[in-house]
């Protein structure tokens, strides 16, 4: 009877101590089985990428005038308005030319006797009947009374206002029967085609930029439209008390919009790489000034040094680190270790969020069943 007791109690305790041991086993699985991570992740590509600098200007006409008669008078007629296009020679007023106009048929009326006199004169001269002296006193005559013509006939065309340079008519300063003097304007054009804008330059970005540059516009005033630009020319001079240069963009407008005075945003492209390694911002992490991203591969990610280059549109250049189409987490990657099990949301093996957390909860069940 002791004796059985005895086998009884060794069998129970061998028993006890195979359910610990199966105990053990499982919860040592459950730690090592963690569930993947879940992360966005995106391949790196191939691309061109563009450097540039940024800067803000206002913009100014190329070309200005104001318009001051050559004569003075009544205005009689007004032939543009503000805002009208002109060409270089096209009439803007008109002032009254009767005065002028009396004087040059005088002018004329003077010319046309000492031209009859003189004909009369050549006749007697050649005939040796007035001295040589006399003579050639009256082809002066005529010749002073061709020059009074033509000056009568200029101040007779200055009685019209015309346009000094092609442009747009930005400002009329007069009305019709206005009195207009030799001293005062009385409209303005303004240039529109090109446009220019003036940057004030850091002098460490010297070496970088150069005349031909493309420059791209956008401006507050026309939304969601960039314009064209070059660099036409750069001072040789540094302004000592800023530390900036000069830098003169040139912007031709065809469509018009572009005014002056409108405040622009320019970015100057120096530098253009067709065949660069490009990953999104969000997938590049720095700490103390080195630059890191975590790559996906066989489930796993790997925290991987990177050397980083231009960043432009929301995407970093890799110039090492990285090769073209390796997988780089964007989204998640903040609560990574490297070596770190993770399941790419999006990829056709991916779980939903959900699924992962439930299979984590079964798994840590069924360990607690056996240990019961």
């Amino acid at each position: 009877m002791n004796k059985t007791l005895s086998l009884l109690l060794v069998a129970s305790l061998g028993l006890a101590t195979a359910c610990g041991s199966k105990q053990s086993t499982a919860v040592n699985e459950e730690k090592e089985e963690s569930p993947a991570v879940p992360v966005e992740a995106v391949a790196a590509r191939q691309d061109a990428i563009e450097a540039f600098y940024s800067a803000t200007a206002t913009l100014e006409a190329d070309g200005e005038a104001a318009v001051v008669p050559r004569v003075g008078g009544r205005i009689t007629a007004l032939e543009v308005e503000e805002g009208d296009r002109v060409a270089a020679g096209d009439v803007l007023a008109r002032i009254d030319d009767e005065r002028l106009r009396l004087e040059l048929l005088r002018a004329e009326a003077d010319l046309k006797r000492l031209r009859q006199d003189l004909e009369r004169q050549r006749e007697m001269h050649e005939r040796d009947m007035i001295s040589t002296e006399a003579f050639e006193r009256l082809q002066y005559q005529f010749e002073a009374q061709q020059a009074a013509v033509e000056l009568a006939r200029l101040e007779l065309s200055y009685t019209a206002i015309e346009a000094p340079i092609t442009g747009v008519v930005s400002e009329r300063m007069i009305k019709v029967g206005n009195m207009v003097s030799t001293s005062e304007p009385v409209f303005r054009v303004t240039a529109l085609d090109p446009l220019q804008a003036t940057l004030h330059v850091p002098e460490r970005e010297l070496s970088r930029l150069a005349p031909g540059q493309a420059a791209s516009l956008s401006a507050d005033a026309i939304p969601g439209e960039r314009f064209v630009g070059v660099i036409d020319r750069i001072s040789p001079v540094i302004d000592a008390d800023s530390g900036t240069f000069r830098v003169t963009v040139e912007l031709r407008d065809e469509s018009g919009r572009l005014r002056p005075g409108m405040f622009g945003r320019f970015d100057i492209v120096y530098d253009r790489r067709d065949q660069a390694v490009l990953v999104p911002v969000e997938a590049v992490l720095i700490e103390d000034g080195e630059a890191s991203v975590f790559v996906v591969a066989d489930g796993q990610a790997q925290r991987r040094g990177v050397e980083v280059g231009y960043r432009n549109n929301g995407d970093y250049e890799i110039v090492a680190g990285i090769e073209p189409g390796e997988s780089v987490v964007v989204t998640g990657q903040a609560s990574l270790k490297s070596g770190a099990r993770v399941q790419v949301l999006g990829s056709e093996d991916a779980e939903p969020p959900q699924a992962i957390s439930e299979q984590a909860v079964a798994e840590n069940t069924e360990a607690v069943d056996i240990s019961s």
